[in-house]
Order: C-alpha cells, then sequence, then structure tokens
C-alpha cells in the first residue's frame, strides 16, 4: 500500500472494495487528522471522479485510495 499525504490536484484510483473500485480522478480537498510524532496522519481525500456517470465527488479514507501512477504499475505488473 503507498503511504504519504497526496496533495489537491493529485491523480488517485480508489482501490477498496467498494462499488467505486477502479476509478479514477482528482484531490479537490484534503482533510488531515493529526496523529503522534511517530505516525502519519489518517486523511481523508474529495476525490471528483473523471469519466464517470458520478457527477459529485466523493470523500474516501487515505487507505482507500493510491496515487494513479502506483495503481498503473501494480495492475502491469
Amino acid at each position: 500500500m503507498v503511504t504519504g499525504v497526496f496533495e489537491v490536484g493529485s491523480r488517485i484510483c480508489v482501490v477498496s472494495y467498494c462499488p467505486f473500485r477502479g476509478l479514477k480522478g482528482t484531490v479537490k480537498q484534503v482533510h488531515a487528522i493529526t496523529a503522534p510524532d511517530d505516525e502519519e496522519p489518517f486523511c481523508f481525500y474529495y476525490i471528483e471522479f473523471e469519466a464517470s456517470l458520478i457527477k459529485e465527488p466523493v470523500w474516501f479514507q487515505n487507505h482507500e485510495v493510491e496515487a494513479l501512477s502506483s495503481f498503473a504499475s501494480l495492475v502491469h505488473s
């Protein structure tokens, strides 16, 4: 799993097992909950989908999305 915090404008792919799995989009907002110094922050991402019937952005937890470039490398491996 890819770790770290994505910035607004990052391109991502939904990787969780949900109806949105495989959809690609762009991060429009980030909401981070601070964590102790030895842990990464817990983040929520407001994702606007590309080429989808879903017109409204949707919130996802940090473990439900990956950077689009990382997802592509997993698919082609």
